[in-house]
């Protein structure tokens, strides 16, 4: 009787155990264990406690101030993160520029200490972080979040936090390609915009990231280029860029892993078919960063709009995590499709700015200053080429990009520097000689070689 009455002991013991809630020390997500917005002055805190706890993932850095001051805190993650692997592509997220949409600012954070404590756990997040060079931007108007109101779901009276310090919209500040007056001196691109649309546009032009992701709030629905449209209609009509089709997968890859944006009627009446909109078929968007990205660098960014209500209450943050989650993870991912390499010159040194260009399509990319390139494409076959000034052309390569990709294909490329000055000389020395019929073949040959290049930027 008491060999039984002590087993039963036991399974009580054992079943309470299983019913009671997991401690905070055993959750594996600590960070939703007491849900609340971090302020700035707790981000900076966080920021440098956990650059302390993992030395060799995650570094910060700042690319500017704000208005009043507040440093634009971005968080670095990766594998040996002090040490540059030019050879990895490069990823961001930039949140809350507006500053009262603050759903995406506190998910970020929450990205960063997921993939902390993961790494060597998990061999998704372990993976992520050794090939990745990972970038987060909790807040690119800390001022206009700092202004703006918890459980508040619409912009304050004169867009008070929405707006920066100055009282202007961050996303309508940049150079728009539509611009009739639009130039590429420095005046037209960084004359009279704030501080932190500055700090922004020479982030993006001089680290050329890969792809990015723009976390806004309001609605519920990936938003892909063009956001703008050379009709000047305010809506209603796609605007495509020439990567249309590689941007609606990179937009569904996030919107089908979150099941509210994926149903596209989660905020009515809007209703977006899969959760999917081309940005200017939505609403016109005027000097938008999402198309910066695209335009001006190599970095193809995609707008997610993740809650109804701007600022929610801190209560449903969790939730927002459990949507959001595979989605952030899942878009990371997808700078490893496509294909990747160096262009190097006939010494073997790397050569910078070269254009990796795809044969049907307008769009360029541009080696790194290591030579390095990364071009996202979808599955099938293309031929691609790298064009550099002062170098010959080399013929098209065919690639065949599969599908499922979990890495991309490697295609090297080898230019060749046009004997321009060396053969001007020599020329010019048998012009002296009277040899002017060699002098005109010299000509004709470096005429030849500008058509083709000419032919090819085309």
């Amino acid at each position: 009787m008491l060999l039984f009455h002590t087993c039963l002991f036991v399974l009580f013991a054992l079943f309470i155990d299983n019913c009671v809630p997991r401690s905070i020390e055993e959750n594996e997500e600590q960070f939703l264990a007491s849900p609340k917005y971090t302020s700035y002055e707790d981000l900076v805190k966080l920021t440098s406690e956990l650059e302390k706890s993992y030395p060799d993932l995650i570094k910060s850095y700042s690319i500017g101030k704000s208005v009043q001051g507040r440093e634009l805190l971005v968080l670095q993650l990766s594998k040996d993160v002090q040490t540059p692997h030019y050879e990895r592509p490069s990823v961001k997220y930039v949140a809350n520029m507006h500053g009262d949409e603050s759903v995406g600012r506190q998910l970020v954070i929450y990205l960063a200490e997921y993939l902390l404590d993961k790494y060597g756990k998990d061999d998704r997040v372990t993976r992520m972080l050794n090939t990745t060079d990972i970038h987060l931007m909790p807040s690119l108007n800390p001022d206009g979040f700092e202004s703006s109101e918890e459980s508040n779901c619409e912009s304050l009276k004169e867009y008070l936090g929405r707006n920066n310090a100055k009282g202007v919209d961050l996303n309508r500040d940049f150079p728009d390609q539509f611009d009739k007056d639009k130039s590429n001196d420095d005046q037209y691109l960084y004359g009279g915009r704030q501080p932190e649309t500055v700090a922004l546009m020479r982030w993006v032009t001089g680290k050329q990231f890969v792809l990015s992701g723009n976390l806004h709030g309001g609605a519920v629905v990936a938003s892909y280029p063009y956001d703008d449209s050379i009709t000047g209609k305010e809506c209603c009509e796609e605007s495509r860029s020439p990567d249309d089709s590689l941007f609606k997968h990179l937009a569904n890859v996030y919107a089908s892993r979150n099941e509210e944006m994926r149903a596209g009627d989660t905020c009515p009446p809007e209703n977006f078919e899969g959760g999917l909109t081309n940005g200017a078929h939505w609403y016109s968007v005027q000097g938008g960063m999402q198309d910066f990205n695209y335009v001006h660098s190599n970095c193809f960014e995609v707008t997610f709009e993740l809650s109804c209500c701007k600022y929610p209450p801190a209560a449903e943050l969790p939730k927002y995590w459990q949507l959001n989650k595979d989605s952030l993870l899942s878009f990371i991912e997808q700078s490893h499709i496509g294909v990747t390499g160096v262009v190097l010159d006939e010494a073997g040194e790397p050569v910078k700015n070269a254009q990796i260009k795809v044969e049907g399509n307008d769009h360029v990319v541009r080696t790194t200053d290591h030579g390095h390139y990364w071009r996202m494409l979808l599955p099938g076959q293309y031929n691609i080429t790298a064009v550099a000034s002062g170098y010959s052309i080399p013929p098209y390569t065919t690639i065949i990009i599969p599908a499922n990709q979990t890495s991309p294909i490697t295609v090297n490329m080898t230019v060749h520097r046009h004997p321009r000055s060396l053969t001007a000389g020599k020329s010019q020395m048998r012009y002296h000689d009277n040899s002017a019929a060699t002098l005109l073949t010299h000509f004709s040959v470096v005429a030849v070689n500008l058509l083709l290049v000419a032919l090819v930027e085309a």
